[in-house]
């Protein structure tokens, strides 16, 4: 697998550091140099994408909940396709969710994408590793003297023996060791980058073990142009390692970030010249700038190889929908491949010329590859029928089968027709928008959308139903002790404004121990004090059922506010029912954890 090398690069050691400051200014723009020097292009035998959405992806938003990691994953192992073109995927390993996350994901026995590690170059991190049974880990080996000088306040000699040291423990531990050459494309790559890799490659043929290297262009200063000048230049770098070192393809990864609109270009280059894994991130999340998008190198694999590898592109889509729908990430209706609006014809010459021959100016047969079919936005040459059909395509889809289809006779249909005519007749020549579209559609046919106090109470509802789910499987509620439960209820209800009332039955739909409420409150539930809960609907939906119930809204007969039950069975150790967890939840103060909803509509 190891090429033979010939020893030749020597490492450098000055005593200040190199910083290229003909390249990197500072105060202006950093300069683009040329020697007109080229070198050939030379892609590996094969290639293929790692993922970073759960490590570098979460650096740039909150993080992911254990459960949507999980789901992620599923749909990366869908893409990747049986030949797992998605070859790996990254973690944190560092907190509970980081770590609960992680378990989840290994429990799917998944071949593709392997999970693998990142840790920090310290030696206790290993025990993290070697926690989950990781086979490799990315380990933090910055190599730019603005991190080694400035950063570390160190010099080359002392850092290179120091990760050196850690990738000797990392093989001892019999864990492949994956170096971030952190900040590469501001480094010194003849008198530091090649003289580090030259002695893990005789590391990787003493232990016999692959030591992988990930060239990361942290600052995104990276360019593809032929003739560019190192450290900047994609395609010398990689012929650097690859060809000049003989590091092995395989063992090379390029992680560019986008500072410069130049992430995607760049890990397509650092193929050509001989890097056989790119590193990406669903949508291109990733910190600042983000990452090489994921979507785009499955698109650039197949235009490369011409072929897709058994990769599934549909799931792409889907993958865009659980963005959008359920982690509410923010994605530009332009956005190639996942955009809302991606695959959308707006100008009136445009949408005409596709009523004729979609490929003119549709990408590919969106519909098949993505299943997202070509749309066309309203014009004047549109008619009621074409009116009709948008709303089906852009707002019936949304409600899943729930209201019937428009036909082009509905009257709001020919209101909106007459409203779209009037701004061609008054010299309009762009396409209607799809935010025109669906104010008019709100105003004149209404009974197609959620209202906005519906989507309130629906988030509201699943909120409560997570949070009682994470109560329920509290420790302190499982073979605990009626004292162990009030004192856990207690807590919980004093440190949540939102909980409203909170209690435990046994099986018999008697109470375990007393209920608990908001101080203050508890005298209005005085006549609870001696009740059985039996008789109640949640009680007796989760007895009979064994799963969760959750109410509609209704008012408090106890103290007449607006409020939510959920109930949720309680398990001991065993996986036995022992008993009943009731949570009622202050609809407001549910409400006021909510994001990116019209609360103020309510």
């Amino acid at each position: 697998m190891l090429n033979c090398f010939n020893p030749e690069f020597a490492i450098e050691n000055p005593d200040s550091p190199q910083l290229f400051r003909e390249q990197f200014p500072y105060s202006e723009v950093p300069r683009i140099m040329f020697d007109n020097k080229t070198v050939p292009i030379a892609p590996p035998e094969n290639f293929w994408i790692t993922d970073t959405t759960f490590r570098d992806g979460q650096q740039a938003r909150p993080p992911y909940r254990p459960e949507q990691i999980s789901h992620i994953f599923d749909l990366l192992h869908r893409l990747g396709g049986p030949n797992g073109l998605i070859r790996q995927s990254e973690f944190f390993l560092y907190s509970e969710k980081d770590q609960e996350a992680v378990e989840a994901c290994l429990d799917k026995n998944y071949q593709y994408p392997e999970v693998t590690g990142w840790i920090r170059a310290n030696e206790n991190d290993f025990a993290l590793v070697k926690k989950f049974n990781l086979k490799e880990t990315g380990i933090l080996t910055s190599v730019s003297d603005y991190h080694i000088y400035l950063k570390l306040k160190s010099n080359r000699k002392k850092t290179m023996d120091s990760y050196l040291s850690i990738v000797k423990k990392s093989l001892e531990e019999g864990i492949i060791p994956r170096c971030h050459f952190e900040d590469v494309t501001r480094a010194d790559i003849y008198g530091f980058c090649l003289p580090f890799a030259e002695e893990l490659l005789k590391l990787s043929q003493e232990s016999g073990l692959p030591v992988k290297i990930r060239l990361c262009d942290t600052m995104g200063y990276g360019i593809s142009y032929p003739g560019a000048v190192l450290p900047r230049s994609v395609p010398k770098m990689i012929h650097a390692f690859s060809k000049e070192l003989g590091y092995p393809s395989e063992l090379l990864e390029w992680h560019g970030h986008n500072d410069f609109h130049k992430v995607h270009i760049n890990g397509s280059t650092a193929w050509l010249y001989g890097c056989s894994a790119l590193n990406t991130s669903l949508l291109g999340f990733g910190e600042r700038t983000g990452n090489p998008p994921l979507e785009g190198a499955v698109m650039e694999y197949i235009g490369l190889t011409g072929n897709d590898g058994g990769m599934d592109t549909t799931v792409i889509t889907e993958i865009a929908e659980y963005f959008k729908d359920v982690i509410k990430a923010p994605v530009p209706t332009n956005y190639p491949f996942v955009g809302e609006d991606f695959n959308t014809t707006r100008a009136g010459i445009h949408a005409d010329g596709l009523l004729k021959n979609e490929e003119i100016y549709n990408i590919f047969d969106t519909a098949k590859l993505l299943s997202r079919p070509l749309r066309v936005m309203v014009t004047d040459k549109s008619g009621m029928a074409g009116i009709a059909r948008w709303l089906n395509e852009n707002v019936l889809s949304i409600r899943n089968g729930e209201l019937e289809p428009v036909t082009k006779r509905h009257p709001g249909v020919k209101y909106i027709y007459e409203w779209v005519m009037k701004q061609y007749e008054q010299g309009r020549t762009t396409s209607i928008s799809a935010e025109e579209i669906l104010s008019e559609a709100r105003h004149y046919i209404p009974s197609l959308f959620e209202s906005d106090f519906v989507k309130v109470k629906n988030e509201a509802l699943s909120l409560a139903q997570r949070f009682s789910e994470t109560v329920s499987t509290a420790s302190e509620l499982s073979d605990a002790s009626k004292e162990d439960i009030e004192a856990y209820l207690g807590k919980m209800v004093h440190k949540e404004p939102f909980l409203h009332f909170l209690t435990v039955t046994d099986p018999h739909g008697r109470r375990v121990g007393a209920f608990q409420t908001q101080r203050g409150e508890k005298n209005k539930f005085r006549r609870l004090s001696r009740k059985d809960f039996n008789d109640k609907e949640w009680f007796k939906k989760v007895l009979a059922e064994g799963e969760i119930y959750q109410s509609d809204l209704y008012f408090s007969m106890y103290t007449g506010e607006l409020i939510m039950t959920t109930a949720v069975p309680l398990k001991n150790s065993a996986g036995e029912l022992v008993g009943v967890l009731d949570v009622d939840f202050k609809f407001e103060e549910v409400v006021k954890l909510l994001d990116d909803l019209p609360v103020k509509d309510i």
